[in-house]
Parts: C-alpha cells; structure tokens; sequence
C-alpha cells in the first residue's frame, strides 16, 4: 500500500510566508494610497529665482534690501513683498502690482511707475526723487517724510493717502485725486497741481509758494497756517476752507469761489491781515 507523503511547515516557514504577503499587499496599495492623496501645494514665493532675474512675480517675498537698480519688472505682482531698503533706482515697474507692499526707505529715484497699484503701501522715507507715478493707484499709501523733488503724479490717485512731513517739490500733479489726503507740513513749492481735487485735505503747516493750484478743487480744505505766497489759485472752489494763519501774499485768487471761507490772521493777497 501506497502512504501519501505530508509535507510539515515550521513555525519559522508560516511566519516567512506571513510577512511576504504582508508585503505584497502594501506594495500593492502604496500607489493607489498615494494616488487618493492631493499633492501638497507648493505656496513659497520662488525668491531666489526672482532675484537671479528669473521671473519678474513674488508675492509676499522677503526682498528687504535687495539691490533691483535698472530691472524690468513692468508688470510685476509684488503685492504684500518686503521690500524695505530695497535699491528699485531707474527700475521698470509700469503696470506692476504693490499693493500693500513696504517700500519704506527704499530708493525708487527715476524709477518708472506709470500706471502701478500701490493702494495702502507703505513708503515712509522712501526716495522718489524724479520718479514717475503718473496714473498710479495710491489710494490710503503712508507716504511720510518722502523726498519726491522733479517727480511726476499726474492723474494719479492719492484718495486718503497720508503724505504728511514730506518734499514734493516742482513735482508735476496736474490732475490728481488727493481728496481727503493728509499733506500736513509737507514742501509743495513749486508744485502743478492744477485740476487736483483737494477737497477734505489737510494742508495744515504746507508750502505751496509760488505753486500752481489752478482750476483745483479744494472745498472744505483745512489749511491753517499754509503758505500760498504768489500760488496760483485763480478759478479753484476755496468753499468753506480754513486758511486761518496762512500767507496768501500775492497770490491769483482770480475767479476762485471763496464762499465761507475763513480768513483770521491770515496774510491776504493786499497784505492786510484777515479778521
């Protein structure tokens, strides 16, 4: 009679075969495990590929001090970027988004910012000497103590910005919207802001000599002990502004709408003071 051979499996047998499946069924599932995951975003600004000129947008980068003279960054989303001490001298910045941005004490001199939003960006201290913000959207911007001599604004808006303790000196603004602005104690000899809405402004302690505010628009304008000697505001609405202090010695009141206006101690066009 023929006996049937068993073949007998050691412990050491079943727990090899055990942990071999194991094993195939984890390579199995890994992929499609991995697959049902979503790939995890990748949200840091490339900083370093900026910075190398390889692309022209980052967005909340880190870009204190860095030196970005003459770059063509036209275009360009900075939005929320440190750049704070940063060198932007004669840079390309037209069209470029900065909104929200710090520039504080940065050199923009002659940089070109024709048509760039910097609404509610910081520039306190910054050199804007010669730079052109023509058609730039500056709405609410902290623009304390700049150095914008030669500069150019036109048509620029300005709406709330604070300006305040600044130079702005034969800087070109025909036609810009500073409505509600704070220009207090702020060097505007020399300015052209005609056609410029200033209504609401604060113009307290500023110097406007010999500066044109022609056609301007400056109802209800606190301008206490400003400096309008020889400016030019022949045609503007001075309605219900306070010029109590100020030296309007010589100054081209022609045409202008001075209904309620307040006048006490002030120097007036004749030289007589105000009552």
């Amino acid at each position: 009679m023929l006996r049937r051979r068993t073949t007998r499996i050691t412990p050491i047998a079943r727990l090899l075969f055990g942990l071999a499946a194991a094993f195939v069924l984890l390579f199995a599932a890994g992929p499609a495990t991995a697959g049902d995951q979503p790939a995890e975003p990748n949200t840091l600004p490339d900083r370093e590929a900026f910075l190398a000129g390889a692309g022209k947008h980052c967005r909340g980068c880190d870009l204190r001090e860095a030196k970005l003279n003459r770059r063509d960054l036209s275009g360009a989303d900075l939005t929320g970027a440190d750049l704070t001490g940063a060198v932007l001298h004669r840079a390309k910045l037209a069209n470029a988004r900065l909104d929200h941005a710090k520039l504080q004490d940065a050199n923009l001199n002659k940089a070109d910012l024709r048509r760039a939003s910097l609404i509610g960006t910081d520039l306190a201290g910054a050199l804007l000497y010669g730079t052109d913000l023509s058609g730039a959207q500056l709405e609410g911007a902290v623009m304390t103590q700049v150095h914008m001599a030669h500069g150019r604004l036109t048509r620029a808006v300005l709406r709330g910005a604070d300006i305040s303790l600044s130079t702005i000196m034969d800087a070109e603004m025909a036609g810009c919207d500073l409505s509600h602005a704070n220009l207090k104690q702020s060097n505007l000899n020399g300015a052209n802001l005609s056609r410029c809405d200033l209504t609401a402004a604060l113009l307290d302690g500023a110097g406007f000599v010999q500066a044109r505010v022609k056609d301007a628009k400056l109802q209800g304008v606190s301008a206490r002990q400003a400096d309008f000697y020889r400016a030019d505001l022949s045609g503007s609405d001075l309605t219900n502004g306070d010029f109590r202090g100020s030296r309007l010695q010589q100054a081209d009141l022609d045409d202008a709408i001075t209904d309620g206006i307040k006048m006490k101690r002030a120097l007036l066009v004749d030289g007589t003071v105000g009552q």
